[in-house]
């Protein structure tokens, strides 16, 4: 049985490196497009309706949610990015679309039809703090027909990318058709594949580079509790889903890599955490960058969970810059004990 250790931190200068080579990463991702929406202000009484508070608007905003924040962190580290999904032909696709040209996220692979909405999650906020979410949405899988276009936009991108990123949110978009597009494009192309997985398929990629679930999708999917530093519980795990390395975030305890010879723990870099919004799409864009730009597994873990610290500092869903990562990297190594 393979024995688990931690590892070691990155130096300053390889991060810089991978970073550098970021750059030049071209990063292909498929997956549930959503555009987020935030109605923000004050609460200064109960509504004599109902027992809820009455939200006095202040501010209105969106930015690109679900696989297309993936997609805005992939671009936020510099890195060229190309979005394959769906939206409604309605006012909510179209302002997706312009958010996404302003992170110069190539929307060709975006496509549309008036059968189904574009995805819209509405935060309702008070003094910062939610207390409220409106979803408009439809989760069934998409048809055959709007399955098989997705799947053909897919396969003719992925020859002109460095790494394919699938983004599930159990919206339907990553319907069997294309997931199997996905697959067949990872192994025609040889390029590492990156999976953020949701309950519907989460069984359906073996053979990807890296699965990426949380502590409690691999739990409801297994149907056990999780056991992160048992090597060869991991181990069985990973080769039940088939993947080559299975990277498990465990909340404030960071991340678990498990590879087939052997386990790493990955510590939380993090010092203070205000919002875990969006942390997950920040470490699988990471990730995917990383591999793309020479770094093995590790490495990319290592360095998304920089990325995740400054993201969790931030209020939101929010993107990460390169120099916020390489600043996160150097503060981390000067307060680390000698």
């Amino acid at each position: 049985m393979s024995a688990a250790h931690a590892v070691g931190d990155l130096t300053h200068e390889r991060a810089a490196d991978l970073l550098a080579a970021a750059r030049e990463a071209r990063v292909l991702v498929v997956g549930d497009v959503m555009l987020d929406r935030y109605i923000s202000g004050s609460v200064e009484r109960i509504s004599p309706e109902a027992p809820v508070p009455v939200v006095r608007v202040e501010e209105e905003s969106s930015a690109a949610g679900g696989a297309a924040n993936v997609a805005a962190n992939v671009a936020a580290v510099g890195a060229t990015c190309r979005i394959v999904g769906y939206v409604g032909r309605d006012a909510e696709g179209d302002l997706l679309r312009e958010r996404l040209a302003v992170l110069r996220i190539d929307t060709e692979g975006l496509l549309s039809s008036e059968e189904r909405p574009t995805t819209v999650k509405t935060r309702i906020l008070a003094r910062r703090q939610q207390v409220a979410r409106v979803d408009h949405e439809s989760d069934a899988d998409l048809s055959a027909d709007h399955a098989a276009a997705v799947a053909e936009v897919l396969a003719s991108l992925a020859s002109e990318a460095d790494v394919l990123v699938a983004a599930d949110y159990d919206k339907g978009v990553l319907a069997p058709t294309v997931v199997r597009a996905f697959l067949d494009a990872g192994r025609r192309t040889g390029i590492p594949t990156v999976v953020d997985p949701k309950r519907r398929n989460f069984f359906a990629y073996p053979g990807v580079t890296v699965f990426k679930p949380n502590a409690k999708e691999l739990s409801d999917a297994t149907g056990e509790t999780v056991r992160a530093d048992d090597p060869a519980w991991m181990d069985a795990n990973r080769r039940r889903l088939g993947c080559l390395n299975l990277l498990l975030t465990v909340g404030e305890r960071g991340m678990v890599l498990r590879r087939e010879h052997g386990l790493v723990r990955i510590p939380a870099a993090a010092r203070s955490v205000f919002d875990v919004s969006g942390a997950g799409d920040t470490v699988t864009a990471v990730v995917a960058v990383s591999l793309a730009a020479g770094a093995g597994p590790e490495e990319a873990a290592l360095l998304a969970t920089h990325a995740a610290a400054v993201e969790v500092g931030k209020v939101g869903v929010a993107t990460v810059s390169s120099d916020e990562i390489l600043e996160h990297v150097r503060a981390h190594r000067e307060v680390r004990p000698t």
